[in-house]
């Protein structure tokens, strides 16, 4: 089977709902995801991308637990009717399938208060995990490990120089690689239990919009919260969408913060939060050198084919896009690292 074309219908019977209705959400970049519906009941199924080992279900079942011990809702794996977390096939790969949880995801931030919200839950997530003692069954290494991300595009230059679209993303990488040179990019904070992928989209927010649930667990980790809110701010203060010349704005950002301090009182010190307007801007770079790499090297996100001819032409505009986002948040370093000090020091 061609695991880049994944059918349900042959892997709902682990869990007895061949005759379920299903229906593809093509949200997602990574994995592959369905809304199945079995006897009035919602669930998310997932055919599982090889870049997660199967193990990884070890860490959500372990972690979903304690958050809705702790009160967060969560989305919880089914087990198949022979009490598996998931189910494998040699051909299929692997897939899982999750409690639906109802409610609306956005790929974009339209307002402060929605950044508010955001923040406040991915507070709450860091809250609850705090002390949590849990050692992982399965990590992707190197996910923010910026040095190789730079080395690789860095690589990629040398490597591709003949692909066809060379000439126009050559300009880009070295733009990318100039910019890295400017930053500090050091950091000694303590490791935390973060989600590892708080873009926008995977919040799930109810009518009245209220931040409810984190989807899409496979990246839970170990990092300093710098870059877990490094990622988080840098997809929530861009209303623009990672597709469309950027708006950084700093009262998302604010805001956010102001929601994510609330929920951590008693928890973060100065040794985490510290570095998070850098970091904001260093993960924006890094996504960059990211989506670069893979507009040469064409192996790795998935790309939109109604909208671009190619994998590599998309990943160049989302490269371009992560870069010209970075430099907007250069010319507002100053008002950035103000409202992190404003609002940390009466909260720690």
């Amino acid at each position: 089977m061609d695991t880049n074309h994944p059918t349900p219908e042959t892997m709902l019977k682990n869990w007895n709902m061949e005759q379920a209705r299903t229906e593809e959400i093509l949200t997602g970049h990574i994995n592959r995801t369905w809304r199945v519906t079995h006897e009035g009941k919602a669930f998310a199924l997932q055919w599982l991308n090889p870049i997660f080992a199967p193990e990884v279900h070890l860490d959500m079942e372990a972690i979903t637990s304690r958050l809705q011990g702790m009160g967060l809702v969560t989305p919880r794996l089914v087990r198949t009717s022979s009490g598996k977390l998931w189910a494998e096939d040699h051909e299929a790969g692997v897939w899982r399938l999750f409690t639906w949880i109802e409610g609306k995801n956005h790929l974009s931030a339209d307002s402060p208060e929605m950044c508010h919200e955001a923040g406040r839950l991915l507070g709450k997530f860091h809250s609850a995990l705090w002390d949590f003692r849990h050692e992982f069954a399965f990590t992707r290494l190197g996910v923010h490990d910026t040095q190789k991300h730079i080395s690789n595009l860095s690589m990629s230059l040398k490597k591709h120089a003949e692909h066809s679209e060379f000439d126009s993303i050559a300009p880009v990488a070295h733009d990318i690689l100039d910019e890295f040179s400017t930053l500090d990019l050091d950091i000694s904070s303590p490791e935390r239990i973060v989600h590892g992928d708080p873009k926008l989209s995977n919040i799930v927010f109810d009518q009245q919009g209220k931040a409810i649930c984190m989807l899409d667990l496979d990246t839970l980790a170990r990092m300093p919260i710098a870059l877990e809110l490094g990622d988080a701010l840098r997809s929530w203060c861009n209303p623009a969408g990672e597709e469309m010349e950027p708006d950084f704005r700093l009262d998302f950002f604010s805001s956010a913060l102001e929601g994510y301090a609330r929920a951590m009182v008693g928890k973060a010190t100065r040794e985490d939060w510290g570095p998070i307007p850098r970091w904001t801007r260093i993960i924006s770079l890094e996504l960059a050198a990211r989506f670069c790499t893979d507009a040469l090297e064409e192996s790795y996100f998935r790309w939109d084919a109604q909208k671009f001819a190619s994998a590599s032409e998309h990943n160049l505009l989302r490269a371009k896009v992560q870069l010209s986002l970075a430099k907007s948040m250069a010319e507002h370093e100053d008002a950035m690292e103000k409202a992190n000090h404003d609002i940390w020091p009466t909260r720690t």
